[in-house]
């Protein structure tokens, strides 16, 4: 996951390949859930492992419920519908999926319990399941502003002869909490009846599915009328699959319908959820096709690819869709037309409000959009503009706006805070950039270049990790090639040049975290010792090999970007980075630090020695005939004898800054 402040997804060009999704958010708390209002056992396999599902497992834990896991496999002890612990206070934090099941199944049982969240949960409304709670005399009290969390919830007094009603036209939530709990005092038929238009209608079918697979099999007279019988009981159906999450899939169907085809692919592949899922947002693909993706669908997989282009205005209304209809909104950036989104009103009462951040953040591409308060109009932009998207803490936000760096002005998407797509699908920009291509050149690279010690490759290391770019140290990879041909018994010499030659090519190297894999083995101290570095000075002496590293080093320019530290870096591999700097640290300054660091490990030198070393060091490299020591015309030159790295990277992220293309954020 990409924990970084922003991340600047570069132009890209083309998509194809197959991704496996995560579990459906929507599935995975419910089932937890009822897994633990059961008795006995429920093996969870494929859960999705993200913020709101740790939110949910950690509250039932502490409510005394048994939690075991491993890898994607979770096995719940169920509280046989009632709690171990009797009072409790709970951090819920954005997660809807857990605050309001959790608040009606606690305010039926014998407890005191306080839920709080973020303080964006304490914006979205609950007051409409209080209220139904209260009509069967369970004890809520608002901490708060009244009709919002944070909740106090006291021992209840049932009065369960008449029938409850709650309103359906906020938000389903609050009648599947209902649905969700109620079998917990079912001592007689519970009646609920929904006041005004159910909305997501989809979503209850979710949970109704879901209840009848823990033995819950509730009467339902249309959309209005919802019957718990008497005597349901919970029961474990021993194991449960979580299918993939539907919603996550709208970002994928998206890019297939938008993206052109990778040549060697046919498109995007999906796998996990099928045209059959029991998820309603499966239903963004009848959207999709309409705006002109051609979909085929087996059991468990899709395949997208582009059909109409441009894509096809459409005017849909999205009730049934509300999570996935955000990715109509950016799809509509490619459409020949306006598009519209009706019956949207919920979006208002999500992670944030969805409309308003829709429209602020799709103008600020170029688009033009009128917002009400239950529908969104996007036309799309005629001139496209380089924008820092604000995420506002919302998963679909980011996820949904880096579909917009397919755009065919060429330009790169800012998106801030991409951390926040953790609460539904944390790995969510590496799958992505596992599928796309980005255009030739738009990879953006930095360079740091500089003499033995100069501490380019801390410095590089750290802009990496600022960036969430990949990162390449260069001196690495020779010293890693001799590693690597010793253990398959080569001699470094010319005899076998062409064998070691072969085996750079392909190096599987992986610098990552401070760390040198090899093979996916860490051989970060066997290639820094002393042999190691004599043996990376045979095999450097190998044109072929060094031609051979040339190509390595050049495949590691992938999406979002590169950070490469060297000698040649800025000169002679990547001559077209975006940014190339070269660090000037004086020998006397350099061998302090060469002595500081050898001294700490153990080592027994001398400072005069050191810096000796270093200016020979230094002649050597400004002075020989192939790829020689020096700043690349356009670099910017750096004197860190001076500077704390903290310092260092501060002045590079500046002038970084300044080379972005892209408004104020």
């Amino acid at each position: 996951m990409f924990s970084t402040e922003f991340l600047d997804v570069p132009h890209l060009a083309s998509a194809g390949g197959t991704v496996v999704l995560p579990g459906s958010k929507s599935i995975s708390n419910r089932v937890l859930l009822l897994a633990a209002l059961s008795a006995g056992k429920t093996t969870v396999r494929d859960l999705l492992d993200s913020d709101d599902t740790r939110v949910m497992l950690d509250a039932l834990r502490e409510l005394g419920c048994g939690v075991s896991e491993v890898g994607g496999t979770v096995v719940i002890d169920g509280l046989s519908g009632q709690v171990r612990t009797t009072q409790a206070r709970l951090f819920m934090g954005n997660a809807g999926t857990a605050m309001r099941p959790l608040t009606a199944a606690l305010a039926l049982l014998c407890g005191e319990f306080e839920l709080s969240g973020v303080p964006r949960m304490h914006e979205r409304p609950i007051g409409d399941l209080v209220d139904a709670l209260r009509q069967l005399g369970c004890t809520i009290d608002y901490l708060g502003t009244p009709g919002f969390p944070p909740l106090r919830i006291g021992k209840p007094t049932l009065r369960l002869d008449e029938p409850i009603s709650v309103r359906g036209d906020v938000s389903s939530q609050f009648l599947t909490a209902l649905l969700m709990s109620l079998p917990l005092v079912a001592s007689r038929d519970i009646t609920i009846n929904v006041s005004g238009e159910l909305i997501s209608k989809p979503y209850i079918a979710i949970t109704l599915n879901l209840l009848a697979r823990f033995g819950i099999q509730v009467r339902r007279e249309g959309w209005q009328r919802f019957v718990i019988p008497q005597g349901s009981r919970y029961q474990s159906p021993g194991e449960i699959h979580v299918e993939a999450d539907a919603s996550s899939a709208s970002y994928f169907i998206a890019l297939g319908a938008l993206a052109a085809a990778t040549p060697g692919q046919s498109g995007i592949r999906i796998e996990g959820v099928g045209a059959a899922s029991i998820q309603g947002d499966i239903r963004f693909i009848d959207a999709a096709q309409a705006m002109g993706a051609k979909i085929e669908s087996g059991p468990n997989w899709l395949t997208v690819s582009r059909g109409t282009w441009p894509l096809k205005a459409i005017d849909l209304d999205c009730n049934h869709i509300p999570d996935a209809a955000m990715t109509l909104a950016v799809m509509a950036l490619y459409a020949n037309g306006t598009t519209t989104l009706r019956n949207i009103a919920s979006w208002r009462v999500k992670e944030t409000d969805r409309i308003a951040a829709m429209a602020i953040e799709l103008r600020k591409l170029g688009a033009t959009v009128q917002g009400g308060q239950d529908f969104l109009q996007v036309t799309p932009p005629a001139t496209w503009k380089a924008a820092g998207v604000h995420t506002y803490d919302d998963h679909r936000m980011a996820m949904c706006f880096s579909l917009a760096a397919f755009n065919p002005a060429g330009l790169p998407v800012r998106i801030l805070d991409p951390k926040c797509v953790a609460k539904t699908f944390p790995d969510y920009f590496e799958t992505l950039f596992s599928v796309v291509v980005a255009s030739p050149n738009c990879v953006p690279v930095i360079c740091v270049d500089g003499p033995t010690a100069s501490g380019k490759g801390t410095l590089a290391s750290v802009l990496a990790h600022r960036l969430g770019y990949h990162y390449l140290d260069s001196g690495a990879l020779y010293r890693l090639t001799a590693l690597a041909a010793l253990r398959a018994g080569m001699l470094l010499d010319a005899a076998h040049e062409a064998e070691i030659a072969a085996l750079a090519k392909g190096l599987p190297v992986v610098f990552k975290s401070g760390l040198a894999l090899l093979g996916g083995q860490d051989v970060t101290e066997a290639i820094r010792t002393e042999e190691a570095g004599m043996n990376a000075s045979r095999v450097s002496a190998l044109p072929a090999v060094r031609t051979a590293l040339v190509a390595l080093q050049l495949s590691f320019r992938q999406a979002p970007g590169l950070v490469a530290d060297g000698r040649d870096m800025g000169t002679v591999i990547f001559p077209d980075a975006a940014l190339k700097v070269f660090l000037t640290a004086s020998a006397a300054h350099r061998a302090e630090r060469r002595h500081k660091q050898l001294i700490s490990k153990g080592f027994s030198t001398t400072l005069n020695s050191l810096r000796a070393d270093l200016e020979a060091r230094d002649a050597r490299d400004f002075s020989r005939s192939v790829a020689p020591l020096k700043p690349a015309q356009d670099a910017f030159q750096l004197d860190n004898s001076d500077l704390s790295i903290e310092e260092s990277a501060i002045q590079v992220l500046t002038w970084w800054e300044t080379r972005q293309p892209f408004t104020s954020t």
